[in-house]
């Protein structure tokens, strides 16, 4: 406990976990202020993705680099997991399937973006496994054939293609769950040699104990704000112009990322570029692999009805040229700020043309 108070003093960003009872009372003192809830649970949902994130790394150190590269996969994206479900459950599908958009562009394009840029900044060259960051992008061009397949079925006119495009996306998803088993198995056991110098340790953890217990701690504290958050977000929306499919793409994909982004943001200064790649490239893989079929799969227990894979055809466009932007950016294991450069523009046009343009049926 004694480590845990000692990271909170330390990490000024941590100091926003006084945001969290704020959202959890307000919420309760007054269910009309839409806005308002936005904000603090926004506020709120940032410091617990550090501490989630920091929990996680621990736990993963504790248990050897096989079971450990398992429990980063599979826990750091939970902050994204967490608030998907949350809007599952409430039935806001277009929230989700944007988040999940949004996820895997911010990702693939931001966050490696900003990380080529601020390493650049201090290192005039920087090299990384280009061999790693290739096997990524593709299981990210894997995932967007997947993706392709239902949105074209949508626009295909036949009787009772609702129920088509449900049983096809149930199919692709445990295709894209299988895909990502076997990713897992390859990096992690048969090839690992081939990505080494992507998971690094490179500070202190905390002891399994205390990790644990922030771990499920920390969990239920962001289930529970990310219900403030999804009750709020279309009434907040609406008040700043924006269309829901914008909140799920940009904001909640930003606010979900923000510890990640603190992690890869922090390696590339320290010119340990191999560690921003793989955190950046292997979050948007395990986004689209795993986080989305699950998804699916929970819609048919948890949600008011089945989802299906069936994105809006801009979305699908943003995320097949995102990946072919972090495919041509990472091909040569070299980088400089330009590139970081030309990324995060992609991004912004995407923003842009999302704001102003906001996807039919959504806004």
């Amino acid at each position: 406990m004694k480590q845990l108070l000692q990271e909170i003093r330390s990490n000024p960003l941590l100091w926003m976990l006084v945001f969290v009872p704020i959202a959890l009372a307000a919420e309760k003192l007054n269910h009309e202020a839409h806005t308002l809830h936005f904000i603090l649970s926004v506020l709120a949902i940032l410091p617990l993705a550090v501490l989630l994130s920091h929990a996680t790394e621990s736990v993963a150190a504790k248990t050897g680099d096989s079971v450990g590269g398992l429990l980063n996969a599979t826990l750091g994206n939970l902050t994204e997991l967490v608030i998907a479900i949350a809007a599952l459950r409430a039935g806001q599908y277009t929230l989700v399937k944007a988040s999940v958009a949004g996820a895997i562009v911010t990702n693939s394009l931001f966050m490696l973006g900003a990380s080529f840029l601020l390493g650049g900044l201090r290192y005039h060259l920087q090299e990384f496994n280009s061999g790693a960051a290739r096997f990524q992008a593709g299981l990210l061009f894997l995932a967007t054939i997947a993706l392709l397949i239902p949105s074209a079925v949508a626009e295909h006119e036949t009787l009772g293609k609702t129920q088509l495009n449900q049983e096809l996306s149930l199919a692709l998803s445990i295709l894209l769950l299988l895909a990502y088993a076997l990713g897992l198995w390859f990096s992690l056991n048969t090839h690992r040699e081939l990505f080494a110098g992507a998971g690094e340790e490179h500070e202190a953890m905390w002891p399994i104990g205390l990790a644990l217990g922030t771990l499920a701690v920390v969990t239920v504290l962001v289930a529970l704000v990310s219900e403030v958050f999804v009750g709020s977000v279309q009434h907040a929306a609406a008040a700043f112009g924006m269309s829901p499919a914008f909140v799920g793409f940009i904001v909640v994909a930003l606010v979900g990322a923000a510890a990640e982004m603190a992690a890869a943001f922090s390696a590339a200064r320290k010119n340990h570029l191999d560690l921003s790649v793989g955190i950046a490239l292997g979050s948007a893989a395990q986004i689209a692999l795993f986080v989305a079929p699950v998804l699916v799969l929970l819609s048919y227990v948890i949600g008011p009805a089945p989802m299906d894979l069936n994105l809006w055809p801009g979305a699908v466009a943003m995320i097949l040229f995102a990946t072919l932007t972090a495919s041509l950016i990472t091909t040569s294991g070299r980088s400089a700020w330009f590139l970081g450069v030309l990324a995060i523009m992609v991004y912004l046009i995407f923003a842009t043309a999302l704001y102003l343009l906001p996807p039919a049926g959504t806004n």
